[in-house]
């Protein structure tokens, strides 16, 4: 009988903990996972509060959608079961990079609650921040930077999210940002804000 793969893998524990980095960091680490419909705002968002942090002296990273599946994620399609996938490895990515010191911008349709509920069970509950870029399907399409949702209209894309897939809109995030009636800075100030009160920042 051939031993399973992980039979033999043990984990090494680290000399330097995310303790000790969050010390040389002077700021705690943190998950801030971005979701909502295609063109709602994640990434531009995500981008523009890196920003903000890293004017304010924080370690940071920010995985974006489209980024990821050039690379680690390439040989995913958009099918539920790699977009289940997709959100796995993102989360154990965005576990790493939190165990870093890292505060990770991690910003994804991440369409089905149970999948984000599968992320979020990898972290403390004082580790993670669901963010909802909330915007209707309507506004979305009327930005639609990319020209996605025409060619989903037109049936040139499958399983587009808010056109032929489903999009699962949080129950319970920690902070929701209506990027409708927002600008981007009211919203990177409201994150700030949030951050400073659970003590992530100073």
């Amino acid at each position: 009988m051939i031993d399973p793969p992980t039979k033999n893998i043990v984990w090494h524990s680290p000399t330097i903990t995310r303790d000790c980095r969050q010390q040389l960091n002077q700021h705690q680490a943190a998950i801030l996972w971005f979701t909502g419909l295609p063109s709602s705002g994640k990434s531009t968002l995500a981008h523009a509060l890196e920003a903000e942090l890293y004017r304010r002296g924080c370690h940071t990273y920010v995985l974006d959608g489209d980024n990821i599946r050039h690379g680690l994620n390439a040989d995913l399609g958009f099918s539920w079961q790699d977009r289940r996938e997709n959100i796995r490895r993102i989360g154990e990515v965005s576990k790493l990079l939190m165990d870093s010191g890292c505060i990770v911008l991690s910003a994804f349709i991440s369409p089905s609650i149970a999948e984000r509920q599968k992320v979020r069970d990898l972290f403390e509950p004082i580790d993670f921040f669901e963010i909802y870029c909330q915007a209707s399907v309507k506004t979305c399409e009327k930005r639609d930077p990319k020209g996605l949702y025409q060619k989903a209209r037109l049936g040139q894309i499958q399983h587009f999210t808010g056109v032929s897939s489903v999009y699962e809109a949080p129950l319970n995030p920690e902070i929701i940002l209506n990027t409708e009636q927002l600008s981007i800075t009211d919203c990177v100030d409201l994150i700030i804000k949030q951050l400073i009160f659970c003590k992530i920042i100073k």
